[in-house]
């Protein structure tokens, strides 16, 4: 699965066309730990591309960028524009019902 960086985006805006799910997550993080493993899981199973977006280093411009308080957390862009996120509540992390949001969402018919 593609690793992005801050050189990967243009502002707030993911540099590709598409419809990209990036799930922000740090290596120190025990709720990435469990949850990254099931988002990897998904890749090529849904219609959209999955990436992970490593910001381990709290200088990492992406957290102010896209407001992320709490890690593991999902946005999706299409066609470099944010669409929609689903944060992970503070001291829980993300599960299977996180997973099941973002498939519903991106299947619904305006995820294009």
């Amino acid at each position: 699965m593609e690793t992005l960086g801050p050189a990967d985006f243009e502002g707030a805006r993911l540099r590709r066309p598409g419809t990209v799910v990036v799930c922000f997550e740090a290596t120190w993080c025990g709720f990435c730990h469990r949850f990254v493993p099931t988002f990897v899981a998904k890749e090529g199973k849904l219609p959209a591309t999955l990436a992970l977006a490593d910001i381990s280093n709290e200088e990492n411009p992406l957290w102010e960028l896209f407001g992320i308080e709490v890690v593991p957390a999902l946005i999706a862009f299409r066609e470099g524009s944010a669409v929609w996120r689903i944060d992970s509540p503070l001291m829980v992390g993300l599960d299977d019902r996180a997973l099941r949001t973002m498939e519903e969402r991106l299947r619904a018919p305006s995820s294009g």
